[in-house]
This record gives structure tokens, sequence and C-alpha cells, in this order.
């Protein structure tokens, strides 16, 4: 039996993967100039890799198309956990990203382990110290959805603050955690996230062939993608350290 309702994970994903599809045919040069090219930046670097500053200005295109996408992407965890059974995403603004009432569980999702500064982590403990007072029970949880060196945690939230370098006073339910082992503590099935990965590559081939059948081929990321070393190398690196 799946852990996950397939039809919801789709439904969640949606937006993102069309977002994505769309973003390099969105980025016109018009963009590029928009965000205020460093001039001064874009000698050093065409030096440097030896090209021109054409050939740099593409390169500069790619990298903003790609921070477009890593932002698209930034919130899609919160939405495929909103899909497991009990567990809700919370409107913008709230302390926490995520609610499960049943298992007396906030929190805070980040894409990955280097997303949050310092400060930034201490304002979180804070606000979720004010929050689980608030709640009898709960556990609040900072989640690193890709950890870092492949490591799994879950461990007391201690973040120090940038200023002072005092750690914040340790408690066991202001906690931090990786991707795979929460998504197996509010699933009850420690290989979850490995399930959702496998079924990926099939949700997304029917996303983008829906969106542009002439365009995007559900073979090729069923079999070429799906079906190469590298699909499950690169997991494996994130969540295993290999």
């Amino acid at each position: 039996m799946s852990t996950f309702q397939r039809d919801a994970v789709k439904k969640a994903i949606k937006p993102i993967v069309e977002l994505v599809a769309a973003a390099e045919e969105e980025h016109t040069e018009k963009d590029l100039n928009k965000n205020t090219l460093d001039c001064f930046g874009s000698l050093i670097d065409s030096a440097a890799q030896q090209i021109t500053i054409s050939e740099w200005k593409q390169q500069e295109k790619s990298r903003q198309i790609q921070k477009t996408k890593q932002n698209a992407i930034g919130n899609m965890h919160e939405r495929i956990l909103s899909t497991i059974d009990g567990v809700e995403q919370l409107p913008v603004g709230n302390v926490c990203d995520i609610r499960c009432v049943r298992r007396k569980i906030f929190a805070e999702v980040k894409n990955k382990w280097n997303t949050t500064k310092g400060n930034h982590k201490v304002q979180i403990y804070n606000d979720m110290s004010t929050l689980i007072e608030r709640s009898n029970g709960y556990t609040g949880y900072y989640v690193e959805i890709l950890p870092k060196n492949g490591k799994s945690y879950n461990e007391p939230f201690t973040p120090s603050n940038n200023l002072t370098h005092e750690k914040s006073l340790e408690r066991n339910d202001i906690r931090r955690i990786d991707g795979r082992t929460f998504y197996g503590l509010l699933t009850g099935n420690e290989n979850a996230l490995d399930e959702l990965y496998m079924m990926m590559p099939r949700l997304i081939a029917e996303i983008l062939n829906e969106k542009d059948k002439e365009k995007y081929d559900t073979n090729f990321i069923e079999k070429t993608i799906k079906g190469s070393d590298d699909f499950v190398d690169l997991y494996h690196s994130v969540y295993y350290g290999m």
C-alpha cells in the first residue's frame, strides 16, 4: 500500500512543475537587466573564465533562471507534506509552515541545510518557542529537507546568535531534523521519502505531457531519466552520503 495519495501529490506539485518548465521561456533580456547586473563583477569573471561579456551574460541568464526555478521548488515539500493525513500547510505569515494536530507537531520547512542564516534561525527558534508555549504538548521542528553530508538527525535545535555567539537554550520540544527522518515521522514509514522520490518521475512526466504533448516525451522522463544510474545515485548521495 502506498504511503502517499498519488492524485493529491500530483496536484500539489503541478503548479511547481509548470512554473519551472515555463521559466526558461519567460526569462528575457529585459528580466536580466532588471536585476541590476554587476558590471564590475562581470569584467573580473569574464577575464577569469576567458569568455566575452556576451558569453558571460548568457551564463548569468542561466544562473538567474536556475534561481527562479529553485525559488519555485522552495515550498514544494510543504505542499507535499500537506497531502499526508492530518497535516495542513499553514497560510503565509504564520510562525511555522505546517501543523499536524494528531501528532502535535509544528514545523518550519527549509529546502536545504544552508538556506537560513544564523540570526534568522534564532528568530525561528524564538517564534517557535512562543508558539509552543501557547500550544499544550506540541513539538516544533526545524526541517532541513536536504541535509549536509547525507546525515540523518533528530536533535535539539540550538542555533547560535551571530553577535553574542551564545547558543539558544536546549529543549526537547524544539528540534532540528532532516527531511527523510521527518517524512518518516509524519507517515510512520521510515522509507516514505524514498517512495516519494521513486514516484515523482511518472507524475512529472504526466504533468508536462498534459501541458504540451509535442514538447515533452513521457518515455524520456520515465525511462531515460528514471532508468539511469544517476537517478538513484543522486538520491543516495543526498540521504546516505554515498
